[in-house]
């Protein structure tokens, strides 16, 4: 049986990328992940709204974090991003992804990214080819 709670310990210490945005991953369950992240000002655009980089990587780090949860490795081999709404400094964004389709090799996932009041900022679709590598924490 896995233990979610050392995945998800796992994936917040090994994932530098995400760590240096300021992305946690909260939860992974069968399934399904959620990762959160507080809009800073390093984040904005020239517009002063959120990069739409931010909500695509905290989108694949949720996605791939569920993924996980399966217990192997895996790699994005496609994604699609819808984006929304856009967020401001100081704002907390969630995404939170759910599984499509679990298959050997290829799983897919959806995601909602939203902001601290349930305002939809956009939404994903990720797909991971599962390596034969098991997860070992």
């Amino acid at each position: 049986m896995l233990d979610f709670e050392k995945i998800v310990e796992y994936r917040n210490k090994r994932n530098r990328f995400a760590r240096k945005l300021g992305i946690v991953v909260e939860s992974i369950s069968p399934g399904s992940a959620r990762v959160v992240k507080t809009i800073e000002e390093d984040d904005l655009n020239p517009l002063n709204r959120a990069h739409g980089g931010v909500y695509f990587t905290m989108a694949d780090s949720a996605a791939g974090s569920a993924m996980v949860s399966r217990g192997y490795a895996a790699v994005t081999m496609s994604a699609n991003y819808n984006f929304f709404r856009s967020a401001a400094a100081g704002d907390v964004v969630t995404a939170e992804a759910s599984e499509v389709k679990a298959g050997k090799t290829i799983c897919v996932y959806d995601v909602r990214v939203t902001d601290q009041n349930g305002n939809l900022l956009g939404t994903g679709t990720f797909t991971f080819y599962q390596l034969e590598e098991k997860i070992e924490i």
